[in-house]
């Protein structure tokens, strides 16, 4: 759950299609454009056009002109076009090559997530008037505010007609407000009402802002001058600008319900959407008991990827929700942008802390601060700042040390105000570790970590007079090291299913810029007066519509790529490094390394993700034949495939399913052995070799066979065998973790490997 919302609710990330030409996608998400001039001597006589001519050049050297080339000049015999760093030197060494020389571009400012994650700037809102790759994202959540900048269709061709869905009237909701970017706006509120719920809820508006957030980010369009009162400014974008967006209301601040979430699901199917953004979900019941597992398999049988938040009760072990192997489960990592605020002490020493406050304040201004002065004597809820606990006798005019927990850290901020306080010092509890979430307080508020948070604490309880001078940096970009897994990110292993490593992936989740609604304030409270555009929240929630966006763009560039393929090339090609070189570090503790428990196979990288070379492609087939093995009834499992079935095909363990990452649970004899099988397709080029590579704990023995693999064609599936075997008696959920990697030279095709033994 996004942390505006206090956790309450939990978003579902809609993954939808870009609407721009596969060809502009391409050239401009891969890498670098250039210019490369070329002798005109050379152009053979057969070639009647430079274009023909060009096209010809790159495929001799197996760069696709369809994917790669954007223009052809005839006047100067050049072309320009986006290249993959292994292609500048074929062709700079080419005979018919004068010069090559990147191209001078002025980089747009964004959200910033973007232009982490490796993307192009976007330099055009208008997608391609072909209608045959039109990408419509769909998004369940909590509505939208149509109008919205983020929804502009400036440029936009008009709705494919492949579309059959439909902009729903309803309170303060009109169906003209929807247009050629967002082409579907409908409510699905029937289980809501049946729980109590408003009866005049049945309208697509977001008066939450959770859902503006989510399809904003998936897909909003460039907005210039975007920003939270000051921060992060620059020029917003979703993930797949070009994208068509189509919302369902499912979910409201208290919660989504079961049925509401199906009819959602259900109806984007029959209206055509490409992906769904889903970050909603909670708990973890059996399958055929999780009506997002349901209806997501449907998805999945109609070709739809399908993304999910994993939830935001980390750092505790086995966490996860939305965990069925058919979705992306997605966690969180931070950003390399922050938002600096300083905290020094009486005592000299200053602290490092997080704070989205943009009012006026003296930062030169010594001032008193206080802990624990609640209006009732000997109860703790006053360290909390819970409302109506603390002393306006004893802290008006001070600064009031404030620790997370029970209540909303902006509802903090409010009674630390109300009661006279004129700031704030939040201190993560030990749970929350130093991850650090920056919120747009009503006072001067700085959030610290929890090591942090106790040095201040001692130092206010002993200090016969202490005093606190709090200063507010701004926005601060290529901060390192980054990305760090967050702590509330949901944690593995799956309880459902161990021998599946879950969550898949992380994205960007934490301090996220993002559209919002007018209908309330930043912070969520309604005392709080002030409107924005823009909101930055942090949460898995935030995360899963980043995977759902750049999922668009991988089914952009590969139409014919099914769900399991582009899941499998996030996967494969993800980075466990941040940018410091270090391993991915965990920051519920902030110096320990986290695992595939907290990151699964890693952050994610959508421009290797576009020529990943291998893919684990698993087909609903597959999903079938594992969940035959899980011990369900038949009539249990036709409850998640809507079929007839028989389980007279099924694998000899759930971990036999061909997934792109491995679970090895080891039983319980003192030398226990596994094998698994997986199958891979070729989606490079023909005559491509990869060799094997394993790294891991020393307890478990490893071979693979055959370890080498030769493809003499494009699309071409070859199948391995890997078998572990345990050297070791390890207790019960002891853990430990490695890596098979397939490399060709240019492809580092990696799976994570987690060992656990079930004694």
């Amino acid at each position: 759950m996004a942390s505006i919302l206090h956790h309450h609710i939990a978003i579902v990330c809609l993954l939808s299609y870009i609407s721009f030409s596969t060809f502009n996608f391409v050239s401009s998400i891969s890498s670098s454009t250039y210019i490369v001039y070329l002798n005109p001597s050379h152009k053979p006589a057969p070639y009647h056009t430079h274009a023909a001519w060009h096209a010809a050049l790159l495929q001799s050297l197996t760069i696709d002109p369809s994917y790669h080339l954007l223009y052809s000049y005839s006047s100067n015999s050049a072309f320009a076009a986006s290249l993959l760093p292994h292609h500048v030197p074929l062709l700079a060494s080419h005979s018919s090559t004068l010069h090559i020389h990147p191209d001078t571009i002025v980089p747009l400012l964004t959200t910033r997530s973007p232009t982490f994650l490796g993307l192009p700037p976007y330099l055009s809102s208008a997608p391609s008037s072909n209608p045959s790759i039109d990408v419509i994202v769909g998004v369940l959540d909590t509505g939208v505010w149509p109008e919205h900048p983020s929804f502009s269709d400036a440029g936009f061709s008009e709705v494919p007609s492949r579309w059959q869905g439909k902009c729903e009237s309803g309170l303060d909701f009109d169906s003209s407000v929807c247009n050629r970017k967002l082409i579907g706006a409908r409510s699905f509120s029937r289980g809501y009402q049946a729980a109590g719920g408003n009866t005049s809820a049945a309208s697509p508006r977001d008066l939450n802002g959770h859902g503006t957030h989510t399809a904003t980010t998936a897909a909003g369009s460039p907005v210039a001058n975007a920003s939270l009162f000051g921060y992060a400014s620059g020029i917003a974008r979703g993930m797949a600008p070009g994208a068509r967006v189509a919302v369902y209301k499912v979910c409201w601040t208290q919660g989504c319900y079961g049925s509401d979430i199906l009819a959602g699901i259900n109806g984007a199917i029959e209206d055509g959407v490409d992906v769904l953004s889903m970050s909603l979900g909670g708990g973890s019941a059996p399958f055929f008991r999780d009506p997002v597992a349901v209806g997501t398999f449907s998805a999945i049988q109609h070709g739809i990827f399908v993304a999910c938040s994993a939830g935001n009760s980390g750092p505790t072990q086995s966490s996860l929700t939305n965990t069925a192997p058919w979705i992306a489960t997605v966690g969180a990592g931070s950003l390399d942008r922050d938002f600096p605020a300083y905290a020094q002490l009486g005592n000299g020493k200053q602290y490092t802390g997080v704070s989205l406050y943009s009012g006026e304040w003296n930062e030169k201004e010594v001032l008193p601060i206080v802990y624990n002065k609640g209006v009732q004597v000997g109860s703790n809820s006053s360290k909390l700042c819970l409302p109506g606990t603390l002393d306006s006798a004893q802290v008006k005019g001070k600064v009031v040390l404030c620790e997370r927990g029970t209540n909303a850290r902006v509802e903090k901020g409010l009674v630390v105000k109300e009661a006279g306080g004129v700031g704030m010092i939040l201190v993560n509890q030990a749970a929350n570790g130093e991850e650090l979430l920056a919120d747009s307080h009503l006072l001067p508020a700085i959030a610290l970590g929890a090591k942090n948070g106790d040095i201040i604490r001692d130092y206010v309880l002993s200090d016969q007079n202490p005093t606190v001078q709090m200063s507010f940096a701004g926005t601060v970009l290529d901060v390192k090291p980054s990305p760090v897994v967050a702590a509330f990110s949901s944690r593995g292993p799956s309880t459902l299913v161990p021998e599946l490593l879950k969550p898949d992936m992380i994205g960007p989740g934490l301090n996220i810029l993002a559209g919002w609604t007018k209908s309330v304030a930043p912070s969520g409270l309604t005392a709080d007066e002030r409107r924005s555009d823009f909101n930055i929240a942090s949460g898995t929630s935030m995360s899963c519509p980043h995977i759902g966006g750049l999922s668009a763009l991988l089914k952009a560039a590969h139409p014919d790529w099914s769900p399991g393929a582009i899941k499998s090339a996030l996967m494969t090609t993800a980075y466990i490094l941040d940018n410091t070189g270090s391993a991915l570090h965990d920051s519920a503790s902030g110096t320990q390394l986290a695992t595939p428990w907290a990151y699964g196979s890693g952050h994610v990288d959508p421009v290797k993700a576009l020529s990943p070379g291998l893919i684990y492609n698993t087909t609903t087939e597959d999903y079938i034949a594992f969940l035959c093995t899980l011990g369900y009834t038949i009539q249990q499992i036709q409850v998640i495939t809507s079929s007839n079935l028989t389980c007279s095909h099924k694998l000899s363990t759930p971990g036999n399913l061909n997934y792109p990452s491995f679970s090895v649970v080891f039983g319980q004899r003192s030398r226990q052995v596994v094998k698994y099988q997986r199958e891979v397709t070729n989606v490079g080029p023909a005559g491509s070799i990869y060799n094997v590579q394993v790294t891991g704990p020393a307890s478990v023995s490893v071979s693979v066979k055959p370890q080498k693999l030769s493809f003499k064609q494009v699309g071409q599936k070859l199948r391995f065998t890997v078998t572990f075997k345990s050297v070791k008696v390890g207790s019960r959920w002891d853990a430990e973790f490695g890596w098979l990697t397939w490399s060709n030279g240019h492809n580092q095709v990696r799976s994570p490997i987690a060992y656990t033994w079930n004694y």
